[in-house]
């Protein structure tokens, strides 16, 4: 039977739904105002002050500009390698660690454990750079150096550990008597009983890789193998702008804010394409490896 709902049930829902909407502004608005401003002519955007709600006289010539510049094009294809690449074999190794450690205890695991852990300190470009320059790994100057540091992250195969192990035994026991490998085990009966928790992780290792940067920046030498945000950085911070507005008339500044805006765009909304399509995976796998230990 449905209980009635009591006065102060109904101003706790108003309230906490006018809460949210403010958040939801809050969050939203910053990503609006670049939104808006790339889409607006440099002039109008440079005089203009306060909130931005409408472009300011239509105007996309600063996507133009950003797209013939070489140095986004090819900031775009390394980003897509990076991303591609490292997902699917960052993915494909945490995997393959976190099914060891899911099963039962077996010699050695608490040392394996450690040496899951060490990776964590040297993750984000801390590995040194003669290590990775030296002339037998090959490393210096190659875009693998942006992957193999960062290849195992211990957060994500705990995650994944903890959803393997919510499996049912009687899966995998069924499976052995009919005399199934581990590996047809792994990706016939664990990964799609585990598939939300394996979208959380492919989530997290995307989203890392396409923001990547600073190890580019320490270990990269070549301007044709740097990752997407590494050119955005050098636009932002450095004003990189010279062969973007070479030629162009009118206020330089004014047109460098519109194409600072522009790229920004350009760097952030591919990835955030791609929550709508796991955002239903992405509660319950996280929830798993919040819950279980």
């Amino acid at each position: 039977m449905k209980r009635k709902r009591s006065l102060g049930d109904r101003i706790f829902d108003i309230v906490n739904t006018l809460f949210m909407l403010l958040i939801i502004v809050i969050m939203a608005y910053p990503l609006w105002y670049v939104l808006m401003a790339s889409l607006s002519d440099s002039n109008y955007l440079a005089a203009h002050t306060g909130a931005l709600l409408v472009p300011l006289n239509f105007n996309t010539g600063a996507y133009r500009m950003v797209f013939k510049n070489p140095n986004i094009l090819s900031g775009y294809g390394n980003t897509v390698f990076l991303v591609a690449a490292g997902t699917l074999s960052s993915t494909l190794f945490t995997l393959l660690a976190a099914y060891v450690m899911s099963r039962k205890p077996f010699p050695g695991k608490k040392f394996f454990m450690i040496m899951m852990v060490i990776p964590m300190y040297f993750s984000g470009g801390m590995i040194p750079s003669y290590i990775l320059n030296n002339n037998w790994l090959k490393l210096g100057n190659n875009r693998l150096v942006l992957i193999l540091p960062v290849l195992v992250v211990t957060y994500n195969m705990v995650i994944l550990r903890t959803g393997l192990e919510a499996v049912p035994e009687s899966l995998e026991e069924s499976a052995r008597i009919d005399g199934a490998s581990e590996f047809k085990i792994l990706f016939r009966i664990m990964v799609p009983v585990a598939k939300a928790s394996l979208a959380v992780v492919l989530l997290y290792y995307a989203v890392s890789y396409w923001n990547s940067w600073f190890n580019a920046a320490i270990y990269l030498r070549d301007r044709e193998k740097y990752p997407l945000q590494l050119i955005l950085r050098e636009i932002l911070i450095n004003n990189s702008i010279d062969s973007m507005t070479a030629g162009e008339g009118g206020d330089m500044l004014a047109i460098a804010e519109s194409i600072k805006y522009a790229t920004i765009m350009v760097a952030t909304v591919p990835i955030l394409c791609i929550y709508p399509f796991v955002q239903k995976y992405f509660v319950k796998g996280a929830m798993i490896g919040a819950v279980k230990g």
